[in-house]
């Protein structure tokens, strides 16, 4: 696995709901739901991808909200399998 360079990031991002954004060597997204429940339920779902990913993100939920920031950590950078694991993110919504 490799950091991804600018141009393929930029090239990344427009594969991406445009909710995503870039900020630095991270992409985060916040979704909002309706409740608790149905904020949990997609955490629920966002974990069996992580896991089968092997790439967990880094996020935070207050009651209906959910915010998914995504960085490869022990890279210190954004790699492919970021992009992958925020398409599968994408489809769930």
């Amino acid at each position: 696995m490799q950091c991804l360079q600018a141009n393929e990031v930029l090239t990344e991002m427009n594969k991406l709901n445009s909710s995503w954004k870039l900020n630095l060597n991270v992409i985060e997204r916040e979704f909002v739901f309706k409740d608790f429940k149905n904020a949990f339920s997609f955490m629920t779902n966002v974990a069996a991808i992580a896991e089968r990913l092997n790439h967990h993100p880094e996020w935070t939920n207050i009651y209906n909200t959910v915010i998914i920031k995504l960085n490869t950590h022990e890279l210190g950078c954004l790699t492919e399998l970021d992009f992958t694991l925020a398409r599968e993110i994408d489809v769930l919504i």
